[in-house]
């Protein structure tokens, strides 16, 4: 379980292929912290620490997590954020993130607002409870933000100075892919209407 609150925004250093299974290995400041079988989300994707030395750790996101999530399209240098799992004792700064990411979302538009960006995410809903609200939550590469301007496939989110600079937000273009976790709580209301509205 996560908060959507990153810790930093690493490096990957090295990508294996394995079958289909993708060997990813990030160099981070708390490497020396981690174990293995930790689990750690990257870009809002809960992965388990297979392999550690003192510099960096490894991960392995598996053919289902691949076609899910945009961590197919890492390249050696690419800045993926991360976020260790809340501690059960800790302040909920976010909100509750799974680190089971729903699917991918793409970057239509960037505009700067005098100190702060608005971010536009374009994504063809996969389901009826794949949706957001407006001042509802969205955790974007594993980052939990705030949804403005809310319409049918379409949302946008404001990114304060500290967090453009602090995740992998300060690289997103037009194109960028990013991937979506949807309010856990909006999926169950929603399935629970439908539901209720089937019978």
């Amino acid at each position: 379980m996560f908060s959507g609150i990153v810790e930093e925004a690493a490096k990957v250093v090295r990508l294996e292929k394995d079958q289909e299974n993708l060997h990813i290995t990030m160099e981070c400041s708390f490497v020396n912290e981690l174990s293995i079988d930790q689990s750690i989300s990257h870009n809002g994707v809960c992965l388990t620490v297979v392999k550690k030395t003192e510099n960096n750790y490894t991960v392995t996101a598996i053919k289902e997590t691949l076609l899910k999530s945009n961590l197919s399209e890492l390249k050696i240098g690419d800045k993926v954020n991360l976020e260790r799992s809340m501690k059960m004792n800790d302040r909920l700064d976010g909100h509750i993130v799974q680190g089971h990411v729903d699917q991918t979302a793409r970057c239509v538009s960037v505009e700067e607002a005098d100190g702060s960006w608005y971010f536009t995410f374009e994504y063809e809903p996969a389901r009826e409870d794949y949706i957001t609200v407006e001042k509802g939550s969205i955790s974007i590469n594993g980052v939990s933000l705030t949804v403005v301007n809310s319409k049918e496939n379409t949302f946008q989110v404001a990114i304060i100075p500290f967090t453009y600079e602090v995740t992998n937000f300060h690289q997103f273009k037009p194109g960028t892919v990013v991937n979506l976790e949807f309010d856990i709580i909006g999926k169950y209301v929603a399935k629970i209407v439908k539901q209720q509205l089937g019978k």
